[in-house]
């Protein structure tokens, strides 16, 4: 997740990926005319990455179907992730964010009981920052994230109500803000507090789910008020979205969204 300005990427390696990914997503063992059209890429040339993915153990073909399908070769990079603990998993991405953006970003485990726990912390070097306990714990409607679960899980304006009356707000929002910041937060996939849940303190969130679509994991970016523009808050909520929908499809095997 790491900013790639400035740099210059290989376009076969992206066309690789787009029909790895495709092929993930639907499941389903697929030809390569059909991949090359939901690919936007010309048959020739998808036909040529099918069969190098293929000749490396990546993708298995059907030669009597001419399909192709995920293939058997992938557990070669994946069984060392096999049981590994997620945030480790997770850490190179949050770093980066934290890095590029001059921040520190949370990552919270959100439970069945409806509370967040913080887990971990990823940090840019040389920066003032807020200091949080590990395995701190808040009302899962609390602050960025709090905006972003309520959003996710489709709740009521009655039960958003209901789970906003749990926190205890340094300088609380009004339920009316807090709410249109709900219905925000379901078209963008992230949240903010500014200065809310606690003074002097700029919180941008975002969260991901698993495969059935229960929040499993909150990542807040939190910044002493004033460090950041409104355009750079923007950015991180951009980055920490990308890095939730990264998490939901690797870690959690979410389909990604259309």
């Amino acid at each position: 997740m790491a900013d790639d300005t400035g740099v210059k990427l290989v376009p076969a390696v992206q066309n690789a990926m787009s029909i790895m990914r495709l092929l993930a997503a639907q499941g389903r063992p697929m030809g390569a005319t059909q991949i090359a059209r939901e690919t936007d890429l010309n048959v020739s040339s998808a036909f040529n990455i099918l069969r190098t993915l293929s000749h490396e153990g990546l993708l298995s073909f059907d030669p009597e179907a001419k399909t192709y399908r995920m293939g058997m070769g992938l557990m070669e990079f994946a069984v060392p992730l096999l049981g590994a603990n997620p945030a480790d998993v997770i850490r190179p991405s949050l770093t980066a964010i934290a890095q590029d953006h001059q921040t520190m970003i949370a990552l919270w485990q959100i439970t069945p009981t409806e509370r967040i726990v913080l887990t971990d912390r990823f940090t840019a070097p040389n920066i003032l920052h807020a200091v949080l306990a590990q395995n701190s714990r808040l009302p899962v409607f609390s602050g960025a994230i709090g905006r972003c679960y309520a959003a996710t899980k489709g709740l009521t304006e009655a039960q958003t109500r209901k789970g906003f009356d749990t926190v205890r707000w340094q300088d609380a929002p009004s339920f009316e803000s807090y709410w249109a910041d709900v219905l925000e937060a379901r078209e963008t996939g992230t949240g903010f507090d500014r200065s809310q849940l606690f003074r002097g303190l700029d919180i941008v969130a975002s969260l991901a789910r698993d495969a059935e679509g229960v929040p499993r994991l909150g990542m807040s970016s939190i910044t002493i008020a004033g460090q950041q523009t409104d355009e750079s808050l923007g950015a991180i909520a951009t980055a920490l979205a990308g890095a939730a929908a990264q998490i939901e499809r690797c870690l959690f095997g979410r389909p990604a969204e259309t």
